[in-house]
């Protein structure tokens, strides 16, 4: 499938991008995601300069991204505990009823 222009829109700038049709959205969403950070830094703080704003940015998306990675491998090791114990429940249970 032919890639597809997409003109995208940050800090009042705009950029030409390339992306597979399929991937249109997710790119879409990216950048408004990207420009609400980048906003969101130049209005509370003193950082100058487009290049400083959107390093910010990026280090701040790279901690989210981290602590949700770290945060769901919590997750998937709590739920395997959990099914761990259910397991072995069920073992004493039965146990106990025969």
């Amino acid at each position: 499938m032919a890639a597809i222009s997409l003109k995208i829109q940050i800090l009042d700038k705009e950029y030409q991008v390339n992306c597979q049709p399929e991937e249109r959205e997710a790119l879409e969403y990216s950048a408004q995601l990207l420009n609400e950070k980048m906003d969101e830094i130049r209005q509370g703080s003193h950082i100058i300069g487009l290049e400083r704003i959107a390093v910010m940015a990026a280090l701040n998306l790279a901690h989210d991204l981290i602590r949700s990675q770290t945060s769901s491998q919590q997750d998937a090791q709590a739920s395997n505990i959990l099914q761990s114990m259910d397991s072995k429940l069920d073992s004493v249970l039965s146990d106990l009823a025969n």
